[in-house]
């Protein structure tokens, strides 16, 4: 009898091993998976810096435009924003 019980824990033990290599290669599994999210994550983070540093820099360009122009047509901020004011 104490044979039998003897093999029913050791069996019992084994089915515990056995869920515990599952859950380490599912932990595994999860892990790879998270790095493989992760560095498709920083991939487009890259590109979405790039695509702001040329968005900042036509923007930077624009506003230098600007500047050029309002220098050559000799137009300032004040008389811009009363011309505004007098269409209301």
């Amino acid at each position: 009898m104490l044979m039998y019980l003897l093999i029913g824990v050791s069996l019992v033990l084994l089915g515990i091993a056995g869920l515990q290599f599952t859950y380490i290669f599912y932990i595994d599994r999860l892990c790879h998976e998270r790095i493989k999210y992760l560095r498709s994550v920083e991939r487009k983070c890259t590109e979405i810096s790039a695509a702001l540093e040329t968005a900042e820099r036509r923007l930077a360009e624009q506003g230098e435009t600007i500047e050029s122009l309002r220098a050559a047509l000799n137009i300032e901020d004040e008389e811009i924003w009363a011309d505004v004011i007098e269409d209301r």
